[in-house]
This record gives C-alpha cells, sequence and structure tokens, in this order.
C-alpha cells in the first residue's frame, strides 16, 4: 500500500460513493477483495464498476457477482461470516476511445442486455480527440453516431448516463443540447471532467454532476482546479460527485515513483498489467480525493462528504441512505 495509508487511518473518516471505477480490470484479479476490504474500511460503501468494451461486459458482472457474494448487507450477514466490502453496480457501455472496435452488433447486444437486466447507469459515453486518429472524420462520425444511440437507450430506459469527454466538450454540449436526453430528470455524470471554466457550469447548466478524480489534489492542475472553483461559486457544491477512476488517476499524495500511468480511455493493450501495484490506483484512496475536494474549495470534509453522498444519488437516481456511525 502507499505509505500514506498510516496517516489516512489517523484521520476521521467519512462514508463516500466511488462513482467511477475500473475495478474489473485484470491488474485487481490478485487481491480484488483485500482491495475491497481495506476500501470499506475507508468508508466507501458503494462502487460503481463501468464499461467500456463490449469484450469486457460479462467481466462487470463477474466482479459485482464475487463482491456480492461478500457484501455485508445487515448484522445477520455478519453473522454468516460475510466481508464487509463496497457494494458493486454496473454501468453498461461502448466507450468513444475504442471506437474503431465497437460494431453495430455490439449496439444491438448492449440494448439486449439493458431489456435483460437494468443496470445502474448506461457509460461510459461520449467524444474524444485525444488523437489525431480520433479526430478523423469517419472515427469522428463513428463516434457521434453511437454516442447518440447510446444517448437513446438512456431515454427509452430512464437511466443515467456518465459522460466521456476529451477534447471535445464544444460537439458533445452540441449533442446534448440537441438530444431528448434531459440530465435533470434522468441524472447523469461529466467523469473526470477536464474542461474550463465555462464549459464546467455549461455541463452543470444541463444537469450534469462533474466527476472529479485524483487529479484535483495535484497543485499544477489548475486548469480543473479553476473550473471545479467557478462551477461551485456558481451552482454550490451540489454539482460535484467523486470517484477514482482506478486504476487510473492516482493521487499526487498516493504516487511513489514517477511512472507514465494510462490517460482515462486510453489503457494500454494489455489493460494495466504494466502498472505496478504500487503506482496503481485503488478505491481505497478515494478519501484523498475528498481531503483534496475539501481543501480545495473550503469545506469541511464532513459536510462535504454528506453533499457528495446526496449529489452521487442524485446522478444515479438512487436512495442509498447516508450511514451513520451507530449503523456501521
Amino acid at each position: 500500500m502507499p505509505r500514506t495509508s498510516s496517516i489516512l487511518e489517523d484521520m476521521p473518516s467519512y462514508p463516500m460513493i466511488d462513482t467511477h471505477t475500473h475495478f474489473d480490470a485484470p491488474t485487481f484479479d490478485h487481491d480484488r477483495l483485500m482491495q475491497a476490504k481495506i476500501a470499506y474500511q475507508r468508508r466507501v460503501h458503494h462502487l460503481v464498476l463501468v464499461g467500456y468494451l463490449h469484450t469486457h461486459f460479462e467481466r462487470l458482472y463477474a466482479c459485482q457477482q464475487a463482491l456480492s457474494a461478500t457484501f455485508v448487507h445487515d448484522k445477520a450477514d455478519m453473522l454468516d461470516n460475510k466481508e464487509q466490502v463496497p457494494k458493486a453496480h454496473i454501468a453498461l457501455g461502448l466507450h468513444p476511445f475504442y471506437i474503431d472496435q465497437h460494431t453495430e452488433a455490439h449496439l444491438s447486444d448492449m440494448a439486449h442486455r439493458l431489456n435483460a437486466k437494468r443496470p445502474l447507469a448506461i457509460g461510459e459515453i461520449g467524444l474524444d480527440t485525444y488523437t489525431d486518429a480520433m479526430k478523423a472524420p469517419d472515427m469522428f462520425a463513428k463516434q457521434k453516431q453511437f454516442f447518440k444511440a447510446q444517448l437513446d437507450m438512456a431515454v427509452t430506459h430512464q437511466l443515467p448516463v456518465m459522460l466521456h469527454i476529451r477534447k471535445a466538450h464544444a460537439d458533445t454540449l452540441a449533442i446534448l443540447k440537441a438530444h431528448k436526453y434531459d440530465a435533470h430528470t434522468l441524472g447523469g455524470v461529466a467523469h473526470s471532467f477536464s474542461g474550463g471554466e465555462q464549459e464546467a457550469k455549461a455541463f452543470v447548466k444541463l444537469g450534469f454532476k462533474l466527476g472529479v478524480t485524483g487529479q484535483v489534489s495535484n497543485p499544477n492542475a489548475k486548469k480543473l482546479r479553476r473550473a471545479i472553483v467557478a462551477a461551485v461559486a456558481t451552482y454550490g457544491t451540489s454539482c460535484l460527485v467523486i470517484e477514482t477512476d482506478c486504476p487510473d488517476m492516482m493521487p499526487i499524495m498516493c504516487q511513489q515513483a514517477q511512472v507514465d500511468l494510462p490517460a482515462s480511455g486510453q489503457s494500454p493493450d494489455d489493460e494495466w498489467q504494466g502498472v505496478t501495484t504500487h503506482n496503481r490506483n485503488v478505491p481505497a484512496n478515494l478519501p484523498w480525493v475528498l481531503l483534496s475536494l475539501s481543501e480545495l474549495l473550503d469545506v469541511t470534509p464532513e459536510v462535504l462528504a454528506q453533499q457528495l453522498w446526496q449529489n452521487s444519488c442524485m446522478a444515479l437516481k438512487t436512495s442509498w441512505t447516508y450511514p451513520t456511525n451507530e449503523s456501521l
């Protein structure tokens, strides 16, 4: 574990929801249950397993099932010697960065899955022009097609969406403004938000919460930090949720070596297997996101944690009860 673990254990902790993870990735196969236990000890009560490739949809369900088999629901479960781990939820989506791997058959299968077993959300979906290949007219046109098709599914099934947006905020906003999808009604998260101040306020105005990752812990992430402060100045802390996006987006205080971790949505072909354990982000690091955001906004962690829990429930259209010390 990162050397900051003992420091975190000495700090007060507050219930949290990790709104975006890739905890199903193979890099967690050897210690997933242990990491889940540590996350629960750090008061992470819920986490969302987010889809990005059709190939891995079944893996999401397998991961959820494995964690559900050990999740403590009540005191009776504890008597059955079940483990205390976060409850896992699933979002299904076809990620724009992998658009060349997506087919119409994948859209059809996703629609079938939505009918057969309702997920928590649809995602991550959106637009991505991070590389020159993604900017190619044919590739970008296909991204828009798949984005709109999945927004249609969200409207049909009345589900929130998790947006992935990189260097395509204006185009994403244009599509959302023209589409029937209404985040004020259905919820939604602009995952790992990376835009500027005006873009942040534009997504919040549409009804989306801004997903804040460990990047907020980096004082050099000035554009991101200004965008968060600007959105909060206009809309209050009700516009934010927190996420680890593990195994990416390691909080700066948890990093132990200078490594080039893959950018969100740009994981290597081996799916993070090249990331050494001590440089791999984990759900248990979510408190660092809370604490960094608390410091940035000058809001106490206790007050902010309760607001973020409420925000997450609004964004995901759930009614999870905020745990109290007496109920733990």
